[in-house]
């Protein structure tokens, strides 16, 4: 196991050298320039001396070349360079933002296990029967349901559900807390967008579960178990759950992945910077550093979750060994 995980780590640098490379020059082949928006947005004048002298303080008059070797080896360094929107270190401009996604995610991950394995289960329990309807009938309506719609509805419920109860309208807090100052104001706030990306997620995680328990159930030795007196209960939880969560952790782990720098809109409503929004910002302001700074630190979570979801198979699989 430990030259496997040594073997996938080497196997980092080649991918996410490739993704900094396809970022990069992607990057440079966006129309527009950065100095003439920063001039543009103060609301004065300039002319083309003042777009020349930007473009030398931030290091856009130089060869893409020099320009990308000097990025990519600050970046393996950890120097992930200057916002040139901001003139902040992107890695403080990122770091609070990615608190709040890391936090967004990891709440609606649990809700969508929480939902999926159980539903997904019982569905595949009762095949055909009016709870299975019910169970596929609420995983179809997940996947159809954009979860920034799902957002507006839950927003537009509290609301309404206030001012029925209250009196008066009540809306989640707007002002970003942290757990450690504040965890109740914390959960306030992020369990609505967690509610919302996770009910809209545990839809295809059910359908999965679903998928991959009915096909375990009728493998050999659950007719062996069977056979033998053991009782349903142990049969399903013991043998046929644990070897059909494969393809299910495969889903969780890869929507995880998804969930660091995808809730654009979702943070939209509900009015969280989180890595979505700064993704749009940076590709609106032109701010090339910052983008690609995202992308890459998306493109390692993204590794990283493969390698984890990896060692998760060899655990709930004995037959799976690394060497």
């Amino acid at each position: 196991m430990h030259k496997y995980l040594v073997k996938r780590m080497l196997m980092m640098i080649p991918t996410l050298l490739g993704a900094a490379v396809l970022v990069f020059f992607l990057m440079q082949m966006i129309p527009g320039d950065i100095c003439a928006l920063r001039y543009a947005g103060s609301g004065g004048t300039f002319d083309a001396s003042q777009i020349a002298r930007c473009r030398v303080e931030l290091g856009l008059d130089r060869p893409i070349f020099v320009q990308f070797f000097e990025w990519i080896g600050g970046f393996f360094i950890g120097d992930f360079g200057t916002s040139m929107w901001t003139d902040r270190s992107v890695a403080e401009e990122i770091g609070p933002r990615a608190v709040l996604s890391l936090q967004v995610a990891i709440m609606a991950t649990i809700v969508s296990v929480c939902i999926a394995i159980p539903l997904g289960t019982i569905s595949a329990i009762r095949q055909n029967t009016w709870i299975d309807y019910v169970v596929r009938g609420l995983s179809i309506a997940g996947i159809a349901m954009p979860s920034f719609w799902l957002g507006i509805l839950i927003m537009l419920g509290l609301l309404w559900a206030s001012n029925y109860f209250l009196g008066y309208g009540w809306i989640p807090p707007i002002q970003y807390v942290s757990p450690l100052e504040d965890p109740i104001g914390n959960v306030t706030q992020l369990i609505w967008p967690a509610l919302a990306t996770g009910y809209r997620y545990s839809a295809v995680a059910t359908r999965m579960t679903r998928s991959a328990l009915l096909e375990v159930l009728r493998e050999d030795y659950i007719r062996t178990a069977r056979a033998k007196g053991v009782i349903e209960k142990l049969v399903v939880n013991r043998h046929a759950l644990k070897n059909s969560m494969l393809p299910v952790i495969t889903v969780i782990g890869i929507e995880f992945a998804f969930l660091m720098g995808g809730l654009v809109v979702t943070e939209q409503v509900f009015n969280l910077n989180g890595l979505g929004k700064l993704f749009v910002d940076s590709v609106t302001n032109h701010d090339y550093t910052m983008t690609q700074a995202l992308v890459m630190l998306v493109a390692f979570i993204f590794v990283m979750m493969n390698i984890a979801i990896d060692v998760m198979y060899a655990w709930l699989d004995p037959r799976i060994r690394y060497s």
